[in-house]
């Protein structure tokens, strides 16, 4: 369960918010509460593509644990931090989780270099369990090798490389296929999150 002081340094000036125990029960749903998701951090990940999907799951009762490579805090590329980490990547496993989330930015550069990070997102697939990714985190499962056959999306600067990967790469704002769903760019936050809330409430559902 998280419980972290979230600190962010934007146009804005210095900004908080307390995060405390990540189940704040603001909107609700039986199916997705108690639900458990990953988020893994690096440095330089895209700002709202982290803090979106943190609040946004939090609305909904579902418990988030952030990973870092490290135990250090990671820093937004836009100047958003230090964001605390739960963990890391080592010391969390696929079994405990209901979904994993990959937030974009230069982060995914920085994550899919960890074996770590490449096992997991591996054995999520494995598992069947939705694996949501944006923009550039797509080099994560281009580089777990878990993109072959699979419809996917991705900002247009990674296209080649997804299609080298053997996704079929599709220009639209959500693609899910599968436990895999994808998304463009931060404007595509909304059916982003819409979608993988849908996957964790029906795999819910599936499993009683």
């Amino acid at each position: 369960m998280r419980s972290a002081l979230i600190a962010g340094t934007g146009s804005g000036g210095p900004a908080c918010a307390q995060v405390t125990g990540i189940r704040t029960g603001m909107v609700g749903n039986m199916a997705l509460a108690q639900r458990t998701v990953l988020i893994l951090a690096a440095d330089d990940f895209e700002d709202m593509e982290l803090l979106y999907p943190l609040y946004r799951l939090a609305e909904e009762d579902v418990e988030v644990t952030v990973a870092g490579l490290d135990d250090h805090p990671v820093h937004g590329k836009k100047g958003h931090g230090p964001v605390p980490v739960d963990t890391t990547v080592e010391q969390v496993a696929e079994g405990d989780f209901d979904a994993l989330v990959i937030p974009g930015g230069f982060a995914p550069d920085k994550l899919r270099r960890s074996q770590a990070v490449l096992d997991l997102v591996r054995a999520f697939d494995g598992a069947g369990k939705p694996i949501a990714f944006i923009c550039h985190a797509g080099w994560v499962p281009i580089s777990a090798r878990i993109l072959v056959g699979r419809r996917a999306t991705s900002v247009g600067a990674i296209r080649d490389d997804m299609v080298n990967a053997g996704a079929d790469w599709v220009d639209e704002a959500t693609v899910v296929d599968g436990n895999l769903i994808s998304a463009r760019t931060p404007a595509d936050l909304g059916p982003w999150m819409k979608a993988l809330l849908k996957a964790i409430e029906l795999k819910a559902l599936a499993v009683g």
